[in-house]
């Protein structure tokens, strides 16, 4: 599973269930954003133990995409079985405060800094 823009690729790895986001995502709301919300709903769909969502290449995220990431959180909490790792980069200065926000939304979610 692979979706590919100008300067974005986000894409899936089952093997070792690793969603990897690179370059900038400034899609413009839901519809643009649509076939990501599609791989990660395929992700959860599959009922892994657990889903690392790799973010260390990826530069820019605007509030849209947040709010994709967020949503998706949700989903794998409402699951209960799956573990969530984010794995982000001190590099990145939008990631600190923002994948932040994403251990409220759920507190057993794991962030490793690369």
């Amino acid at each position: 599973m692979e979706v590919k823009g100008d300067d974005y690729r986000v894409w899936y790895e089952q093997s070792d269930t690793v969603i990897y986001c690179q370059g900038s995502l400034r899609l413009a709301g839901t519809e643009e954003y649509a076939p990501i919300v599609q791989i990660l709903e395929n992700v959860i769909a599959q009922n892994p133990k657990k889903i690392t969502l790799n973010l260390c290449e990826l530069e820019f995220l605007n509030s849209s995409g947040i709010n994709v990431l967020s949503k998706f959180v949700i989903k794998v909490r409402q699951k209960e079985t799956i573990k969530i790792t984010v794995q982000g980069s001190e590099n990145i200065p939008w990631q600190g405060k923002s994948l932040k926000n994403l251990q409220r939304l759920m507190p057993s979610l794991k962030l490793d800094w690369i």
